[in-house]
């Protein structure tokens, strides 16, 4: 009896901005045989550095993404550029682009049949090595200049929960309980009354991804929610602070003092 060959294992890159949705695609492909997980990326300038760097077979690329978005991206690596499943929630006359010249698209959010079928998808893809003459059409689409405007994308719901490592498990952090965000090396913690949680995020990934008129930057290593602000300070030495209702005190920077006295309508 002649045995079936092995499939070839699937290196697979995950281009996304929201920890949640990454965390959902890695977790569906934990499922499936024969793809490993090379590395991911949250935003379009590092997708360019990772892609090129990792040389992964296939990626799962997000649309709209602060740096740079996905269609740049792709621009961007150009040729060389794998097998590619976007993610987007972009209206569906933009769609008829992706099917023109795709692998496949994912309309978030998109169940476990939808995604499987992408996967599938792709994974053929690659094995009739047609990867070549997708990438130059979608690129010679790219080129193309749009008659009138471009389609827009689905208005960007800001953050509403993140998640968080907590003992091995993951647990889903509204964004109305986090007080502040502050910058330690890799990690955000977010602070939330008495409790802190580490996150592996970026503070300018976090700060593009939270409504302003709610949070604002008021140091390169803090975010603070407008209304836990009780009172802000002049510190000897020209220096800035605000106080917080719980009592904490973070720096103010100096650039973005007047900014943070026009929110609070300090005059």
């Amino acid at each position: 009896m002649i045995e079936a060959p092995a499939k070839k294992t699937i290196r697979v890159v995950i281009v996304d901005d929201e920890p949640l949705a990454r965390q959902r695609i890695e977790d569906l492909l934990a499922r499936e045989e024969s793809v490993a997980i090379a590395g991911s990326a949250s935003n379009g300038n590092d997708a360019v550095d990772t892609i090129r760097r990792l040389q992964p077979d296939l990626v799962f690329l997000d649309v709209q993404m602060p740096g740079k978005t996905g269609l740049e991206v792709v621009e961007t690596v150009g040729e060389a550029m794998p097998a590619t499943v976007f993610t987007t929630a972009f209206d569906q006359y933009a769609l008829k682009a992706f099917d023109l010249a795709a692998v496949d698209y994912l309309v978030k959010p998109f169940d476990d049949d939808r995604f499987a079928q992408a996967l599938r998808r792709a994974r053929k893809s690659i094995e009739l090595e047609e990867v070549g003459r997708v990438t130059q059409r979608l690129l010679a689409l790219l080129q193309e200049a749009p008659e009138g405007p471009p389609p827009q994308p689905a208005k960007r719901d800001y953050l509403e929960r993140i998640s968080v490592e907590l003992r091995g498990q993951v647990r889903v952090v509204p964004v109305s309980k986090v007080d502040y965000i502050t910058a330690s090396g890799p990690y955000a913690e977010l602070h939330v009354g008495d409790r802190t949680f580490a996150i592996r995020e970026r503070m300018q990934a976090l700060e593009e991804r939270l409504d302003p008129d709610v949070f604002f930057r008021i140091h390169r290593s803090a975010i603070v929610r407008l209304d836990r602000i009780d009172t802000m300070k002049h510190a000897a030495g020209g220096d800035y602070a605000v106080r917080l209702k719980d009592g904490t005190e973070l720096s103010v920077s100096r650039t973005r003092r007047e900014e943070l006295e026009q929110r609070l309508g300090i005059t």
